[in-house]
């Protein structure tokens, strides 16, 4: 099954658009895991992302479609990092979950085939079912990616319109009339035309934020068969009727990224009242329950 249809059926039987982003941070894990970490060493550090990660994941794996591991906080530890990056990707999988990996890779020629092969299908080294890549290298830096999902059923996000508040400084730029996020945007859906899966999607996906809902309303226009991805809820500011304009009318074609507010929840004001930190998996449970109902509405 190709990895739009999957995603569709995952999000059809959790009854979730939700996608929870593993952003694991030293100084925001729960004590008893900061606690673990007993010399400061990145090994250690590794390990302890590893089990906050699959801890999170064992919570989450019957509540959501999918995750996505921010890559650049594994890297950050290095060998150790990326050790532990590799081992959660496989868990995720393990446990029923598609993968988006956040990475933003891509580079020209042979080095875009290197990336694409390395990291697209779960026979893959990294085994993730898709990955975040830029565009600003062109046309022909995309195109491996395409073909790398055509040949492993996997799925790519192209940055389109991203939530971060300078991202219109290139992003919004007009060249003979148009965005360079609408140009961005045509390609995308001119590379996803021709691989329409059964749920009308194809694998080329896009990456739009939720602090631009009008630009999101836009976009879903202009890619009507690429999933988004949508980051910018909650701790960015997004809300519940800024991200629901991406879905078609069957509820479908996108899914709504939330790491801090899921993942930290522990220590969110809401919660930290109910759950101690020996419970911060309950409360990452109801801050993800709490996050479905809001999007079902």
């Amino acid at each position: 099954m190709v990895f739009a249809d999957r995603l569709a059926a995952a999000v059809k039987k959790t009854d979730s658009i939700t996608c929870v982003g593993l952003d694991p941070r030293k100084s925001q894990l729960p004590k008893c895991l900061q606690d673990s970490v007993t010399d400061n060493a990145p090994s250690q550090w590794a390990s302890a992302y590893q089990k906050f990660c699959c801890d999170i994941i064992d919570v989450v794996k019957d509540l959501v479609p999918c995750v996505k591991p921010q890559a650049a906080f594994f890297e950050a530890l290095g060998p150790d990092g990326m050790v532990a990056l590799g081992k959660v990707i496989r868990y995720a999988e393990q446990s029923g979950l598609l993968v988006i990996t956040d990475g933003k890779r891509n580079d020209i020629g042979s080095t875009a085939t290197a990336y694409a092969d390395a990291y697209l299908g779960t026979q893959s080294p990294w085994g993730s079912d898709s990955l975040t890549v830029s565009p600003y290298l062109g046309r022909d830096s995309l195109e491996p990616f395409a073909e790398m999902c055509d040949e492993r059923e996997a799925g790519i996000f192209v940055l389109v319109k991203t939530s971060n508040p300078g991202g219109g400084l290139f992003q919004d730029r007009q060249t003979n009339g148009q965005t360079l996020y609408r140009s961005v945007a045509a390609l995308v859906h001119e590379l996803n035309e021709s691989r329409i899966g059964e749920s009308g999607y194809g694998p080329v996906g896009a990456v739009v934020g939720a602090t631009y809902p009008e630009q999101l309303a836009e976009l879903r226009q202009a890619m009507p068969t690429s999933w988004i991805l949508i980051p910018g809820f909650g701790a960015q500011g997004g809300a519940a009727e800024d991200v629901l304009i991406g879905l078609d009318e069957n509820g479908l074609g996108a899914v709504v990224n939330n790491s801090r507010n899921l993942i930290f929840a522990h220590a969110r004001e809401q919660y930290r009242d109910r759950f101690n930190d020996s419970q911060w998996q309950d409360a990452v449970a109801e801050a993800t329950k709490e996050m479905n109902a809001q999007l079902k509405r």
